[in-house]
């Protein structure tokens, strides 16, 4: 059966274009080196099999002949190790990129993006496993997915990876160091990742997809330095900067605070896609005029969060006044609104940028940040607080932003005992699960609100869990949404 592995590989990359039929031979010898095998007959004949299963037998022999550990992150460093047998060089995929380009923008990504899920870098087959769905609330369809194509923790490689040696490269997951880099027990392999070198406001960065795709073309525009993420005029031109050159993506920044900020704030980079999410749909409510930039419409936008939209036909004049707001919202203090610049020198106020093109205008919305903590509140004020913890506790950065919950794993199981649980015995007992405990005040608020039945149970929990989520980003809310806080978000904009 090996061999039949080995041509499947090699065929699944001439039939996704991966290979051309002149590499063929190349490609299997490479594989066989990789299985420490020196010998090989062609089969009779090489059944379709998918990817995941060609895969699946080489790891299964590879595990048979103790080549690897049978356990995931041994499978996983050694399945891209094979795959990068049939990836391109990194030269190969960027000439054609460019090619494509030449063509449209659009055929470039389109190409490119369905190279680095052939590669095996984007695992459709975990993506897959993922849960999604959509919630309606007043501020329109929010996503919702539960997180399931990370793999767990591995305890073999837990243990082998504290008597490793520590290792500084690359120096976090978004170097360009990672490109073809075998990976350990705590680093992913890379050697099936490409990127593509990109001028962006003259300096060399780098466009690359996200592994995890939480959206469709989930991308990463990367520094090609190893510098600390900030916010200031010039990352507002890098946005518009890159919408230039692929106007049918978005792309935003998490903020450069801790709390209210992305998990790598180390390495300057932003994050785009194909996609359109709920906020980028929602309206605006209120319509304002700041004095010398009469070109500029800005509106507050209808949103959980607080949200200045900007739009205008000259980037660098929309450039100018985002840049006018941020510095007067990182010196802005509102006792009566619990807003405050800074404490004890710590600095509180940042803003998470999104930016577009619409109908051949400039658009930049600016999401308002603050990440000031109390004894009430040590995770973050303007964070989910304590009573939504039991859905969603993490950080709320870029993509719940705009309207996208990324929730653990752990919910899948959770809500699958808690609708068993609703349906024969109703509320009864869940204090006293250990699992189920911290979801029971939330479970009998549903319960008050539905009639649950064993064939709407699963959807009622689904709905709740996103309106759920509508709470976690107006609890992130720097202004409330009550006239106070509207009252309170118009006395910002009249320093402006």
């Amino acid at each position: 059966m090996v061999n039949i592995y080995i041509a499947a590989l090699a065929e699944y990359g001439l039939n996704t274009g991966l290979i051309k039929k002149d590499d063929r031979t190349f490609a299997i010898n490479s594989i066989m080196a990789v299985l420490g095998r020196d010998e090989y007959k062609e089969p009779d004949e090489i059944p379709y099999m998918k990817l995941e299963e060609i895969l699946g037998g080489l790891l299964d022999y590879a595990c048979r002949v103790k080549i690897i550990p049978d356990s995931i992150a041994y499978r996983d460093l050694f399945d891209t190790k094979l795959m990068a047998c049939i990836t391109p060089r990194p030269s190969e995929v960027i000439e054609k990129f460019r090619a494509d380009y030449a063509v449209s923008p659009k055929t470039a990504t389109d190409n490119y993006y369905q190279m680095s899920r052939d590669t095996d870098y984007i695992r459709r087959y975990r993506i897959a496993k993922d849960m999604k769905w959509k919630t309606q609330t007043e501020y329109g369809e929010l996503d919702i997915t539960i997180n399931l194509s990370k793999p767990e923790k591995d305890p073999k490689a837990i243990a082998a990876a504290k008597n490793a040696k520590q290792s500084g490269y690359p120096k976090c997951l978004l170097c360009t160091e990672n490109v073809g880099y075998a990976g350990r027990l705590d680093h992913p392999a890379r050697q099936n990742h490409r990127i593509i070198p990109l001028d962006i406001c003259g300096e060399q960065w780098a466009l690359q997809y996200s592994p995890y795709v939480y959206y469709n073309e989930h991308c990463i525009l990367l520094n090609t330095h190893h510098t600390p993420m900030v916010i200031d005029k010039k990352a507002f031109a890098k946005l518009f900067s890159f919408v230039e050159q692929f106007p049918h993506y978005f792309i935003g920044s998490n903020a450069d605070l801790p709390i209210v900020g992305g998990s790598i704030l180390s390495h300057e980079h932003f994050q785009g896609g194909n996609y359109t999410f709920a906020m980028a749909e929602a309206e605006i409510e209120e319509e304002y005029e700041i004095t010398g930039f009469g070109d500029i419409s800005v509106g507050r936008v209808k949103w959980p969060m607080s949200v200045i939209r900007l739009s205008g036909i000259s980037s660098d004049r929309v450039v100018e006044l985002a840049d006018k707001i941020l510095n007067a919202w990182r010196g802005y203090t509102d006792k009566e609104a619990f807003i405050f610049a800074e404490t004890d020198g710590e600095p509180h106020n940042t803003v998470t940028p999104i930016a577009r093109m619409r109908n051949g205008l400039y658009e930049l919305d600016l999401v308002l940040r603050n990440n000031i903590t109390t004894e009430e509140h040590p995770l973050g004020v303007y964070h989910p607080h304590a009573e939504l913890h039991h859905i969603k506790k993490e950080n709320i950065g870029l993509i719940e932003v705009m309207g996208l919950a990324v929730l653990p794993a752990r919910l899948k199981d959770e809500m699958e005992k808690l609708a068993d649980a609703l349906v024969k015995n109703g509320t009864k007992g869940l204090r006293d699960d250990p699992d189920l405990s911290k979801h029971a005040e939330w479970a009998e608020e549903i319960v008050k609100k539905n009639k649950i039945t064993s064939e709407n149970v699963n959807d009622i929990i689904k709905n709740e869990i996103g309106l759920v989520f509508a709470k976690v980003l107006e609890h992130a809310g720097v202004f409330k949404r009550t006239p106070e806080g509207m009252e309170a978000f118009d006395r910002f904009i009249d320093t402006l």
